[in-house]
């Protein structure tokens, strides 16, 4: 990957998603994020079952930093098309659980208490579907930025998933993990390995397994390489009696302007070429395959299907 690239805005990008104060630019005068009225969204992969559980949203002004590689007034006309807001965009957060048999996969986390003031509401949620968070017997997740890691510990620095298993990609461990890769960023840019350190360090080495995307982490649950947005992100893929879902992670985050225009560049993807050739690649497949699919940025219920637009794609949420 281009070096000047990590080191530059998209790594930048990634440490504004570390700490929730960042978030002040969620103007008020916008009002509050809309959030969704259910919190959760059940669908059956053969024997296993996927939620898909909300942590709240943000919203923020559109500026033109969010896409790094489009004009704003082309930004706010493709989301006017779509009878959109052009002044902010809501970015929901969106954990995921897999029940397959006895044992809970959450991917990613969110914020736990950790994270703005409309987020944290996993708790929430997963007590609406039946579980508590001691119940998860492992957490995968897909990348290292704060929204997918920091809700493994709360504030007063407990565990949140005391008893899970926290499952890791070894590329992107690896590249936060870096000394040499942190002290070449710029200071402002270090806070995202702090970040990464602070909260994924904290844990006992034997509650940490490392995985390489490829393979399969348990029998029906695989990682596949998702590189471009970090270094090292992995999506994961379920299958059980011939039906399978996609986590899709932050391959795009707002599906209204990035799987739309898959070629513009969110100002988190630390990689952009890199990003837009991984988001083609897999979203090319879930037209092709019809898969089901899921993504850590989606709208209400975060769960569907994706299909061609244009020169892009269309998230189709599940009924």
């Amino acid at each position: 990957m281009d070096r000047r690239l990590f080191l530059g805005a998209g790594i930048a990008g990634a440490t504004s998603l570390t700490f929730s104060s960042v978030w002040s630019q969620a103007a008020p005068n916008f009002g509050p994020p809309t959030l969704p009225a259910a919190g959760f969204k059940r669908v059956k992969i053969g024997a296993m079952e996927v939620i898909a559980l909300n942590d709240g949203a943000v919203r923020r002004p559109l500026g033109e930093e969010f896409v790094r590689n489009a004009p704003l007034e082309q930004v706010k006309a493709m989301l006017a098309s779509q009878n959109l807001p052009t002044d902010y965009v809501d970015v929901p957060y969106n954990p995921h659980l897999i029940v397959s048999g006895n044992t809970k996969f959450l991917i990613d986390t969110g914020f736990a208490d950790n994270g703005p003031p409309t987020t944290g509401r996993l708790t929430a949620n997963l007590a609406a579907v039946g579980y508590k968070p001691e119940d998860i017997d492992h957490v995968i997740i897909s990348h290292y930025h704060g929204d997918h890691i920091n809700g493994l510990r709360k504030k007063d620095g407990s565990a949140m998933f005391p008893k899970a298993k926290i499952h890791v990609p070894a590329p992107e461990h690896a590249f936060w993990f870096d000394d040499a890769k942190m002290q070449a960023a710029p200071p402002a840019a270090q806070g995202a390995f702090q970040n990464a350190r602070r909260v994924i360090g904290s844990f006992a080495a034997d509650q940490i397994v490392r995985f390489e995307p490829g393979n399969e982490l348990v029998p029906g649950i695989r990682a596949e390489a998702a590189f471009g947005h970090t270094p090292g992100m992995s999506i994961i893929r379920a299958s059980s009696e011939g039906q399978t879902f996609v986590y899709v992670a932050d391959v795009t985050n707002i599906p209204s302007l990035f799987a739309r225009s898959p070629d513009w560049a969110v100002t988190f993807d630390m990689d952009p070429e890199m990003a837009r050739q991984t988001r083609r690649r897999i979203f090319d497949m879930l037209v092709k395959d019809k898969t089901v699919m899921g993504g850590f940025h989606f709208p209400e219920p975060a769960l569907g299907t994706m299909e061609a637009a244009g020169n892009g794609y269309q998230f189709k949420p599940m009924a």
